[in-house]
């Protein structure tokens, strides 16, 4: 226990968390909508991705079918989801941390690990590291996010939540008992439904009070989990931070409104979200050669196509043709409810040159997608569209 101690008391992790994200960036870019209760999702299929703090007063929260979060607040705002862009400042928000820690996790869209230990000649103490991270992200995004700081992972997570919006929560080893001993057990990533029911008969509370019991107790009770679930209790997460690793596929999909087997409805569809992977793909500097179709039908029946491309690619229209082709090789039969495109197996493969092989042409495609992405990363993602997607609802 000394030498966890020990080891605990040199290491310092950081957790970062966007503050209502996909909803406070709505705000950001429609200041009408800012101080008022807004939900992103929308539609009688659709769920609550993010609720903003002011809907949350109405019990509205994520995860919930929009038409219940409709009768909660009636008067709430509610938008569709624009991944395209909460994935873009996503991007900016990772490259604010890079500067303060040259180990970054990106945990989700919305959330990051940093590792800061020894960072205190740069930056100071912890207090003054969350207070610099949060400042920085503010200035670079307009938004607001919550720091936690603590000597294990698991714990600054926590700490993260602690103080939201935009707050900040430090603890130092010498507070980890106590913190733990009043710290609900729920609270403990990883614990709920099942687990908590458990606990719950158990009389365990607390985080603290899972150390009644040694660790065969909670083997026995809980296997791995229960092991697990004891460490944590005592403090004790030997998880660092992993830097970013390369991501394995991009996609889009879409749930309909009214279930379909049009084919122009479900082409622009594909259109739409070839437009989408296509420039996320070159966003992240990647190529793919799988290109792959999801179908959900009005009985929730699912299927997916694929097809391997010969060169890895990144262009939208070989992505929209390709999916076309699979939709094609589908030819469904049935209304369908959902529909997706997603791009992987990412990397050039070795490709052996013929001499008989004419010089390669110039790639318009190409060309046009990155006259578009630029148009777009200069004046946002509404100031140029495909002809076909005019008037095309979202």
């Amino acid at each position: 226990m000394e030498r966890a101690d020990a080891q605990s008391a040199e290491r310092r992790i950081a957790h970062v968390d966007m503050d209502a994200f996909f909803a406070s960036i709505e705000q950001l870019d429609h200041p009408q909508w800012r101080g008022k209760p807004l939900a992103v999702g929308d539609g009688p299929r659709s769920v609550v991705s993010a609720a903003s703090y002011e809907i949350r007063a109405f019990g509205v929260h994520s995860a919930m079918p929009v038409a219940q979060a409709k009768k909660l607040c009636p008067h709430g705002v509610f938008v569709p989801v624009r991944m395209w862009r909460y994935k873009e400042v996503s991007r900016r928000v990772m490259a604010v941390l890079q500067d303060f820690s040259p180990l970054v996790e990106q945990a989700s869209v919305d959330e990051a690990y940093l590792d800061a230990t020894g960072l205190e000649r740069l930056f100071g103490p912890p207090e003054e590291f969350a207070a610099a991270v949060r400042a920085a992200v503010r200035e670079e995004t307009g938004l607001t996010c919550s720091v936690g700081v603590a000597p294990v992972r698991f714990l600054a997570k926590i700490a993260s939540d602690y103080n939201k919006p935009d707050g900040q929560t430090v603890i130092v080893p010498r507070d980890v008992r106590a913190f733990l001993d009043a710290l609900p057990v729920r609270k403990i990533p990883g614990v709920g439904g099942r687990t908590l029911e458990i606990l719950s008969g158990l009389g365990i509370v607390n985080a603290g009070d899972v150390l009644k019991h040694p660790a065969a107790f909670w083997q026995k009770r809980l296997g791995e989990r229960g092991l697990w679930l004891h460490t944590l209790a005592q403090g004790r997460d030997e998880r660092g931070v992993t830097p970013f690793t390369p991501p394995k596929s991009s996609s889009a999909e879409n749930t309909f409104d009214a279930d379909t087997r049009d084919l122009a409805v479900l082409r622009r569809w594909l259109l739409l979200q070839a437009d989408r992977v296509g420039a996320d793909l070159r966003a992240q500097g990647v190529r793919g050669r799988t290109v792959t179709l999801k179908a959900k039908f009005a009985d929730f029946t699912q299927v997916t196509r694929s097809r391997t491309l010969a060169e890895a690619m990144c262009d939208t229209q070989t992505i929209f043709e390709t999916a076309v082709a699979l939709l094609a090789e589908l030819n469904p039969r049935k209304d369908l409810r959902l529909i997706g495109v997603g791009v992987s197996q990412f990397g050039e493969r070795p490709r052996q040159l013929s001499l008989l092989e004419p010089a390669p042409e110039a790639r318009p495609r190409g060309g046009l997608d990155s006259a578009v992405d630029a148009v777009r990363g200069r004046f946002g993602k509404g100031a140029i569209m495909r002809g076909d997607l005019l008037h095309f609802k979202d």
